[in-house]
C-alpha cells in the first residue's frame, strides 16, 4: 500500500508548487516575474480580452500588481525566456521545453493537409523566404506580400487569406516558425524559429520521443506538486499511455513518490522536490486559463470545487456568467465572480458574484480587497457590483468600504 497523504497536505502541495500558497512580494519586480514563469513552465494564451489578456492574469494572481512590460520583455527581448508554441493549448513556454514539445505535439486540426500539395509547398517556400529576408510580420502583412507578388496570377493560384494563414499555422505547428511578439491587437508577429529561439537553429534538432515525454512529465509533476497520471498528461497535453510509462520510470528513479489521497480513485504522485507548506496565505482571483485550474477533475478532487468555462455556452444556459474567475482564499475556493473591464467608463464590473458552500464569513471583505487591487492594476477607477448572485449584496457593501 502506498502511504496516505491527507487531503489538506495534498491541497497545500498543489498550491505551493503553483506559487499560490505564499504571500505576495512587497514589490514584484522583473526577477519575481521571471521566477514565476519558470515555476509554472507555461502561460496559456487566449484571445478573449473581456478583462485582460489571459497570460497576464496568472502572474497578478501570484505577485499582485506587477508591471506587465516585464512579462512582455521575456517574450520579445533576447535572449528570450519565453517562446510561443503549443503546450496545454497555445502558450508561452520556457524555451527549454520547445524541442520536446515539438516532438510530442500532434495538433493536426490547424495544419494545411487539405490544401493542394503544390500550392502548400509554394506558399511555404515564399513565406519562409519573406521572413528570412525581412522583419517579423503578421499574417495580414504576409498575405499582402504574397498578394502583391502574385497580383497578375491570382485566379491560377486560387489562394486567399485563409490559405496563407493555414500555411502559417502549419509552419508554426511544425516549429519552423515562431513569433517575435504580438501586436497591440494581439496578432502574432511571425518569425523564423531559428531567429528568435535562444538556441537558434539547434532548437529544431529532433529529440527522442520517449525521452521527451519523460522530461515533460517530470516538469509537469514539478509544476503540479502532486497529481495523477491524467493530471500530469494534461499539463502539456501528452498522450496518457506514454505518460503512464514515464511516471513508472520516474518512480523507479525516485523522482516521484506514489501516495494515496483520501477520496481519489487513482494513485497520486508527489514530486520529491515538492515542499508542502504548513498553511496557505493565498488570496487570488484565477483566470479561467490559469494552470492551477487546467484539469477540472483534479480541481474537484482536491478542493471539492466544480468549475466549467461558460464562454461558449449560450447566455441563457450559463449558470455563473461569461468570464468567471474562481476566488481562492487560504486553501479553499470561496467564491466565483463574473468580471468585465469597462474600459470606456474606467470601471471593473462584477457581473455576478456567487459564494461557495461553507465559504468563510470574511469572504466578501477579502474579495472586495482583491477586486480593488485588480482594478488599480488594470487602470480602472471604480468597482461596480451588479445585483446578481448570492454574494452580490455582501460584496457590494464590502466594496463600498474599500
Amino acid at each position: 500500500m502506498n502511504p496516505t497523504l491527507p487531503l489538506g497536505q495534498a491541497r497545500r502541495a498543489a498550491l505551493g508548487a503553483q506559487g499560490l500558497a505564499r504571500g505576495r512580494p512587497a514589490v514584484p519586480g522583473a526577477r519575481s516575474v521571471e521566477r514565476t514563469v519558470a515555476r509554472l513552465q507555461l502561460l496559456q494564451i487566449d484571445s478573449v480580452n473581456v478583462l485582460a489578456r489571459s497570460h497576464y492574469l496568472p502572474l497578478f494572481s501570484r505577485l499582485g500588481p506587477y508591471d506587465t512590460a516585464a512579462l512582455d520583455a521575456l517574450a520579445t527581448k533576447s535572449p528570450r525566456k519565453m517562446v510561443e508554441y503549443w503546450a496545454h493549448e497555445a502558450s508561452y513556454i520556457r524555451p527549454e521545453l520547445f524541442a520536446d514539445l515539438r516532438t510530442v505535439q500532434r495538433r493536426t486540426w490547424m495544419r494545411a493537409h487539405s490544401l493542394d500539395p503544390e500550392l502548400k509547398k509554394q506558399l511555404s517556400d515564399r513565406i519562409l523566404r519573406v521572413l528570412g529576408e525581412g522583419p517579423p510580420l503578421t499574417a495580414r502583412e504576409i498575405a499582402a506580400h504574397l498578394g502583391d507578388a502574385q497580383a497578375g496570377d491570382r485566379e491560377h493560384w486560387g489562394w486567399n487569406w485563409k490559405a496563407s494563414k493555414r500555411v502559417l499555422e502549419d509552419l508554426f505547428a511544425s516549429g519552423v516558425l515562431s513569433t517575435a511578439g504580438r501586436t497591440p491587437q494581439f496578432e502574432r508577429k511571425y518569425a523564423l524559429t531559428a531567429d528568435v529561439h535562444p538556441a537558434g537553429a539547434a532548437a529544431l534538432e529532433p529529440t527522442d520521443p520517449q525521452g521527451a515525454v519523460l522530461r515533460l512529465t517530470e516538469q509537469a509533476a514539478r509544476a503540479h506538486g502532486i497529481g495523477t497520471v491524467r493530471c500530469l498528461a494534461d499539463y502539456f497535453r501528452l498522450p496518457q499511455r506514454e505518460t503512464a510509462e514515464a511516471v513508472k520510470t520516474l518512480v523507479e528513479r525516485a523522482v516521484l513518490r506514489p501516495v494515496q489521497v483520501p477520496g481519489w480513485k487513482s494513485p497520486a504522485y508527489l514530486h520529491t522536490d515538492t515542499v508542502i507548506p504548513r498553511a496557505s496565505a493565498a488570496r487570488a482571483l484565477l483566470s479561467p486559463f490559469d494552470s492551477m485550474v487546467f484539469e477540472r477533475k483534479r480541481l474537484q478532487d482536491l478542493f471539492g470545487f466544480r468549475y466549467r468555462i461558460e464562454i461558449y455556452t449560450p447566455p441563457a444556459a450559463r449558470r455563473y456568467g461569461y468570464y468567471v474567475l474562481p476566488f481562492l482564499l487560504g486553501e479553499e475556493f470561496a467564491a466565483r465572480v463574473d468580471l468585465k473591464a469597462d474600459r470606456s467608463n474606467k470601471a471593473l464590473l462584477v457581473q455576478a458574484a456567487h459564494r461557495e458552500e461553507g465559504s468563510p464569513g470574511h469572504t466578501a471583505v477579502e474579495l472586495a480587497a482583491e477586486l480593488r487591487m485588480m482594478a488599480d492594476w488594470l487602470g480602472l477607477d471604480d468597482v461596480i457590483v451588479k445585483p446578481a448572485g448570492d454574494l452580490a449584496t455582501d460584496l457590494k457593501l464590502a466594496v463600498s468600504r474599500e
